[in-house]
């Protein structure tokens, strides 16, 4: 097994720049250990195996979700590839009941195991988002998809990047059948759409699509500084006060709400409607100057129309 200095001098023999890609990625803003979410596809092999280069200790966490006849394989494989670098894999399982939404339950249950864990979305990853995102009709907190940092801290690379890193080490990695599924969008984005809309661009639209995140997430921002200062949100114009309304209800209830669901609450809390239907089985009406959000699996909970004022 090589050192860590020794293995980066293997890989600029082999042209590729270990401390570039780390300057582009925010592994630095983790201390000497981090945890990250392995689940021994390449994009996520790649990830330990940076991480690992940056000199940090590196534990990979990897989630089974029972959902394939082989899957209970797949982490003594991930670990016994990881090994060569002494990053050792804690093993967590979850079980994911057949029916409707299968892709978004297993992500949902693999995030909650996860937790702060770092996981190896990339720019691809984040185009896709973007696009997946607006098909769903979403506003500007949609567009802006997901926030480099700590979580995921090699959104400005490259799948491609990730995948030669571990060739070049000769790590092995799982293909996932799933991603070829057509029944889910995402997929369809990523085999069909995105190498149509290159063709039709001439070029290679997966950076133009996360400039495009990254300036929305500023206008985000900035929109966002103005609302939430505010003393009399309704008195916003309609834009800022979803944005405040999306904000609260995300505080309350952990949704992050479409376009569609923050209008019709929006419709709500203007007394144009008398009630509306969030996901999770959240019923939103207006009591007075305040917004009452119920649910059967949680308790009621309030958003404050008029802080600090009277009564409209």
């Amino acid at each position: 097994m090589y050192s860590r200095s020794q293995t980066v001098a293997l890989l600029s023999g082999r042209g590729l720049d270990v401390g570039e890609m780390l300057a582009r990625s925010d592994i630095g803003l983790w201390g000497e250990v981090i945890r990250a979410g392995v689940s021994g596809g390449a994009d996520s092999m790649g990830l330990a195996l940076l991480a690992w280069l940056s000199g940090r200790r590196v534990v990979a966490v990897q989630v089974d979700h029972g959902l394939r006849p082989m899957s209970a394989a797949e982490g003594p494989f991930v670990a016994a590839q990881l090994a060569r670098f002494s990053i050792p894999v804690v093993q967590k399982r979850v079980r994911i009941e057949p029916g409707p939404n299968l892709e978004e339950r297993a992500r949902l249950a693999r995030m909650a195991v996860l937790g702060e864990c770092a996981t190896a979305h990339t720019l691809d990853d984040q185009a896709e988002t973007v696009l997946v995102n607006l098909f769903r009709g979403a506003s500007l907190a949609g567009v802006s998809a997901m926030e480099p940092g700590r979580h995921h801290p090699v959104l400005r690379l490259r799948r491609a990047e990730l995948r030669t890193l571990c060739e070049a080490l000769s790590v092995e990695w799982i293909e996932d059948p799933s991603n070829l599924d057509s029944r889910f969008l995402r997929n369809r984005i990523r085999r069909e759409v995105i190498p149509l809309v290159n063709e039709v661009a001439g070029r290679d639209v997966a950076p133009i699509l996360a400039r495009s995140a990254d300036v929305s997430r500023e206008y985000l921002v900035a929109a966002g500084e103005l609302a939430y200062g505010s003393g009399d949100p309704l008195a916003l114009p309609g834009v800022l006060f979803r944005m405040w309304l999306g904000s609260k209800i995300r505080e309350q209830t952990g949704l992050k709400l479409s376009s569609y669901h923050l209008i019709r609450v929006e419709g709500v809390a203007r007394g144009q409607l008398r009630a509306h239907n969030l996901p999770d089985r959240i019923l939103v009406r207006k009591r007075g100057w305040r917004l009452e959000l119920s649910g059967p699996a949680a308790p009621v909970k309030w958003i404050d129309l008029n802080p600090g004022g009277e009564e409209r």
